[in-house]
């Protein structure tokens, strides 16, 4: 497919779907776009930083051709005032595999958000959010390396769809009349009005995709988190059809807390995947107390939105959280915080975000190899105290450096020793074995306790 202002590399390969699965080259053809504000500097940072893991993990036999799309004010000054072109769009269909900096939404009447457009227009329906703690990295937890989890947030429905009714405006007085005549509702007059959809098909294709990653992944649990105890007929429906959705196409892959307790005595058994669920205000309780109960978790979109955010500050807040919008194959990556204009061009944020996005990108095209080097090598950096200034403030005697300094520390200890980074990498997946094999042996001896612990 030709383009007006995009230009693919000459060399490198498409990325494609075989057989309903992606099919990576050794030299894919990926795109990214810069973003506003800081997006160009966390940019050229994150760019670095892979390209170093990827050649260090490879030895030159697989290399990112990368590919410049235009999304936000950059795509405005290109395509005459045009901040969401089409042809970029097609070209994420094309590629398949995308990763941007934060866009800002311009000022003015008519225009929506350039993130939640985006969604929209490619059905990116799933909103993944790892949580994750790096050794050295400021944290208000007491124990924050228990922290490890991964956020599954659907993103087209709830009432984040939109559907919403100004008090006052005619469509609004209309709704509420329906409402009070036709289905008996109460409520004050002149309310404003809002509709939360929640389907059978949004839920189902979210939450396998979260058991599927837990499968894939190894991960010892999925938690769907839910307020059914009072929106029944959509929060409970979502928990409903969870459980349903899990028998019916994973039967013999999971098991759910329910019969891990009755049928097994608290012992999982070898290689399934355990499905619960938790009240939705409780679980921010519990992800404060008892972190390590918790594994994967897919929810709905407002819950999705507040949960990740605050499950963020346990482990370093927003300038290391990363993210990603994937439908059933087609994927971008992203920075989950703003453009912060005031420090743009400034060579001075913290660039962990997308880079963390750009881990998850590389994990999701099979690459872990090149992930690993960048999750052991991070937390060496930190450690030194080698850090950008947000960082550097909640530190003694912290090394306060530039974006772009920083990202020359990460690909100096990235390019160092593999084994000693294989080495950390092993030692942290070991830890995480005997806690989990720990919660189990808990489960088996005093289940009562161990239900009480996990909130159930």
């Amino acid at each position: 497919m030709s383009y007006q202002h995009i230009h693919l590399p000459e060399q490198g390969e498409k990325i494609s779907v075989k057989e309903g699965r992606l099919h990576i080259p050794d030299n894919p053809i990926v795109g990214y776009v810069e973003g506003d504000g800081i997006g160009p500097d966390i940019t050229r940072a994150m760019l670095r930083v892979l390209d170093s893991a990827v050649e260090k993990a490879y030895g030159g036999a697989r290399q990112i051709h990368w590919c410049e799309l235009y999304l936000g004010e950059k795509a405005g000054r290109i395509y005459g005032g045009n901040y969401f072109p089409d042809e970029t769009l097609e070209a994420i269909r094309e590629l398949i595999v995308a990763i941007k900096g934060p866009l800002t939404t311009p000022v003015g009447g008519g225009f929506r958000s350039l993130n939640v457009s985006l969604r929209q227009a490619l059905d990116l329906y799933a909103c993944v959010r790892p949580v994750r703690y790096y050794a050295g990295v400021p944290s208000p937890m007491k124990e924050p390396e228990k922290v490890d989890i991964v956020i599954f947030r659907e993103n087209t429905e709830d009432v984040y769809a939109g559907l919403e009714y100004e008090s006052g405006t005619e469509d609004n007085v209309r709704l509420a009349r329906f409402l009070r005549t036709e289905m008996g509702a109460e409520f004050f007059e002149d309310a404003g009005l809002g509709v939360k959809p929640i389907s059978p098909f949004g839920s189902k294709r979210l939450i396998r995709k979260a058991i599927q990653y837990a499968i894939d992944n190894h991960r010892e649990s999925v938690t769907l988190v839910h307020k059914g105890n009072i929106m029944k007929f959509t929060e409970g429906a979502f928990r409903n059809w969870g459980y349903e959705l899990a028998k019916e196409e994973f039967g013999d892959q999971v098991v759910t807390e329910e019969e891990l307790y009755a049928v097994h005595g608290g012992k999982a058994p070898a290689g399934k995947v355990i499905i619960k669920d938790r009240i939705a205000d409780i679980i921010f309780q519990l992800l404060q107390l008892r972190p390590a109960e918790f594994d994967v978790i897919a929810t709905m979109n407002l819950n999705g939105d507040y949960l990740s955010d605050a499950a963020a500050a346990e482990v370093g807040g927003m300038g290391i959280a990363p993210g990603a919008n994937t439908a059933d194959h087609v994927a971008v990556f992203e920075a989950t915080h703003g453009t912060a204009p005031k420090y743009a061009d400034q060579d001075k944020v913290n660039p962990s975000s997308l880079i963390f996005s750009g881990v998850m990108m590389l994990e999701y095209m099979g690459w872990r190899e090149a992930a690993d080097l960048i999750n052991a090598a991070y937390p060496r950096v930190i450690q030194e105290k080698f850090v950008t200034y947000d960082f550097a403030r909640l530190m003694d005697n912290a090394h306060t450096v530039s974006t772009s300094t920083f990202a020359d520390a990460l690909i100096a200890r990235i390019t160092g020793d593999p084994e000693d980074l294989a080495r950390y990498e092993q030692e942290r997946r070991e830890t995480l074995q005997k806690e989990r094999e720990a919660r189990e042996a808990r489960r088996v001896s005093d289940p009562m306790a161990a239900m009480k612990d996990s909130g159930r």
